[in-house]
Order: structure tokens, then sequence, then C-alpha cells
């Protein structure tokens, strides 16, 4: 039975990252910017990640990918440049497919503590283990951003409040669960690949809240380490 929840949290959390790598070349911009002409710097990377034809040049469809993508996760100004930003994000999500079903591969999250939620900030991914057993993920999250970083250490959960609006910014914290002063894992009704990132909170997707909201309790330990690109 082990084993079947396994495979099955494995699949719920490698869903979050497969999914938006099919659905960013199709999916159609927000809102009607024009589109660029100009070939960014990435134009080759952007192409092959996207599934177009790989030449460096920029095509009509070429941009309206990239400008799909770009306003599928919030980066702006959307008019299809494959520039540093965008790139960014496209090879974060390379580098998150790539850990599979192994994040926990290096050791660094504790294999000592039970139960226990790690965030690796550097690739934006966490899940839940207990022991060396992955229970849930891994997931894609969205860390603090410069000035705003996600703290890392050893640290408790210390308070949970389902429904909680933040005090500071006047914004829904929904599925909260505090780990750090005011940092805490929480949805948001945002792409998790949405640039520069958090006030420093997890940000998690509301499947993703749901399910660390089911799974941790008062007193379980987080471990958060590496650092977000960017910070």
């Amino acid at each position: 039975m082990g084993d079947i929840l396994r495979r099955g949290a494995v699949a719920l959390g490698l869903a979050g990252l497969v999914a938006p790598l099919t659905l960013a070349a199709t999916a159609a911009p927000a809102q009607a910017a024009s589109c660029t002409t100009q070939a960014g710097p990435y134009q080759k990377q952007a192409e092959k990640f996207l599934g177009r034809t790989v030449d460096g040049k920029q095509s009509a469809g070429d941009c309206k990918a990239i400008q799909a993508f770009q306003n599928k996760h919030g980066i702006t100004p959307a008019i299809g440049y494959a520039g540093s930003v965008t790139w960014g994000v496209m090879d974060l999500m390379n580098k998150q497919k790539a850990v599979g079903n192994n994040p926990n591969k290096d050791g660094k999250c504790p294999v000592d503590k039970g139960r226990i939620a790690c965030v690796n900030l550097t690739l934006q991914l966490s899940w839940i283990q207990d022991g060396s057993r992955l229970v849930y993920g891994p997931v894609p999250v969205r860390t603090g951003r410069d000035g705003y970083e996600t703290r890392t250490g050893l640290k408790k959960i210390y308070w949970r409040d389902i429904d909680h609006v933040s005090n500071i910014y006047n914004v829904p914290m929904p599925y909260s669960q505090f780990f750090d002063g005011g940092q805490a894992f929480h949805s948001v009704n945002l792409s998790m690949w949405n640039p520069p990132g958090s006030h420093g909170c997890v940000n998690m997707t509301t499947t993703t809240a749901k399910k660390y909201w089911s799974l941790l309790k008062n007193g379980d330990d987080v471990f958060v380490y590496g650092r977000k690109p960017g910070t």
C-alpha cells in the first residue's frame, strides 16, 4: 500500500511540472499586445523549449508562442521577445522536470526527522517525505523574491489558518501553515513561475496547498535550503 501511495503522490507532483510545458505553447495570450519582430538572445533555446523550428530567427509563429508563454506565467513585457527572464523560467522548468521522482537525491533534506516538508529554493521545488520515503511531490513552488527571501534552515509548523488574510498586504492566504515568523505555505491564484517571486512565503497551487494541509500538522518539521535564482 505504501508503494501505491508513493506512486500516486509522485504522479500528482510531476503533473504540476509536465502540464505547463505542453500548455504554454498553445495558451491564448491574455491581451492583444503587439509582437516583436526582433529575435532575442535566447531565441534558439526558446524555440526548442516550445517545440518550434530551431533556427534562431524570429517568425510570427515563434513570437505568438513565446508571447503566449509569457502571458501564461505573468512575464512582462509580453511581446514575444526571448530575453533572459523568459529563458530563465523555461530553464527552471527543464531543471524541475529533470528531477523526476527523486527530489532528495542530494540528501540535503534530513531523513532522520520523520515526516518533513522540504523546500529546495534553487530548483523552486517542494515535497513531503517521511524518512527517506517520498510521501508527496515534488511540486513547483514560488518562494521569496530578492529582498524578501524565504529564510533557510530547519523550522517547525507552529500555526495553521485555513482562511488566513495577510494583515500586511491585505490579500488572502488560503491554507496557511506558518513555519518562520510571517512565512508560510499557502495557495495563490498565480503561476508558480510568475516572476519575481513572493514576499517570503512558499506559494503553492490550491491543489498542492490543500494536500499539504491534509498531510502536515502543527509541530511538523520544515527544511528550507538553497538559493532562489535571481536573489
